[in-house]
């Protein structure tokens, strides 16, 4: 083998890490396996341009692979960790170089040497996230041996900082919309809650009589009764016939206040002061002589385990 002319740095010269918290921040950026950017694109042809060389990949480093975001001049996605050079690269203090991968032990025998692409020249600049973990490098590949000038070196650091850039802002744009949905579900939350609020506390609904519209206190109410395409409204003064469905009017009456006693009958709690048998007997009106007479509602034994669940039984 020949020797080399260039020393590549020691593996003892490069920064040690912790993988778990490294392969941590990598996760947080969402970024692996994502489709191709215009912004990283450009990039990697920029350094392609700059470095003069017909190979250039953004590469991020997992725990298995190296997975390039941009790539040019190289038609695979991604490949295994164990031949990446991009796996030294990244823990280098500066630009890591190999001028001639077959003069260094390390590559010489290296698939990617040995085969397509042919990897001779390498040059590397680290992605470091602002905490310091290393995540992959900008880099550029020739297949002929070669050596950066000190302005390429520096053009590639700049580079590797403008991926970083844009990494970060796309973390925080995603970051951004997680926020924003979650603060769009606590709204929902918010106005499912306000809606229910408004549904269990209305106070009055409207009936439509002769055509006009009557409003009716829903404290006035002592039973709704189902007579087939009609409803009666029986309040403590009158009697109020609307067309419409037990469906439709249950929905419009304060949930706290009233029961579905029947299929045909809906009740106001607080008009119930007996219940016998099968049977729910309702304060009734006084008509200014007489007692009241207590008003008799049949319940169904479908519905009397929901009502005396919702009455304080003692």
């Amino acid at each position: 083998m020949k020797s080399p002319k260039f020393a590549t740095p020691t593996d003892a010269s490069l920064r040690q890490v912790n993988e778990a918290d490294r392969l941590e921040s990598l996760q947080s950026y969402q970024v692996l396996d994502t489709a191709p950017e215009q912004v990283f694109n450009d990039i990697a042809q920029l350094a392609a341009f700059i470095c003069g060389t017909p190979i250039s990949l953004v590469s991020l480093i997992d725990g298995e692979r190296q997975w390039f975001k941009a790539r040019v001049g190289l038609n695979v996605q991604d490949t295994p960790r164990e031949h990446a050079f991009c796996q030294y690269a990244m823990r280098a203090n500066n630009v890591y170089e190999v001028r001639d991968a077959t003069a260094d032990a390390r590559f010489a025998d290296n698939p990617l040497v040995t085969g397509e692409p042919n990897i001779r020249f390498y040059a590397g600049a680290p992605l470091l996230s602002p905490e310091g973990q290393p995540l992959g490098t900008l880099c550029a590949i020739d297949t002929i041996p070669r050596e950066l000038t000190t302005d390429q070196r520096d053009a590639l650091r700049i580079l590797a900082r403008q991926v970083m850039a844009n990494l970060e802002l796309r973390r925080i744009r995603l970051q951004l919309e997680d926020e924003r949905q979650k603060l769009e579900g606590v709204l929902r939350m918010a106005n499912n809650v306000s809606d229910n609020i408004y549904i269990n506390t209305r106070a009055e609904i409207f009936v439509k009589q002769d055509q006009r519209l009557v409003r009716v206190p829903t404290a006035d109410l002592q039973y709704v009764e189902a007579l087939g395409d009609y409803v009666n409204l029986h309040t403590i003064r009158e009697r109020l016939t609307m067309y419409g469905t037990m469906k439709d009017l249950e929905t419009k009456l304060p949930v706290r206040d009233f029961a579905r006693v029947h299929r045909k009958y809906i009740v106001r709690l607080d008009r119930i002061v007996a219940i016998e048998g099968d049977v729910a007997l309702l304060d009734g009106v006084r008509d200014g002589t007489a007692a009241r007479t207590a008003v008799r509602v049949p319940i169904g034994s479908s519905y009397k385990a929901g009502l005396l669940g919702r009455l304080n039984l003692v």
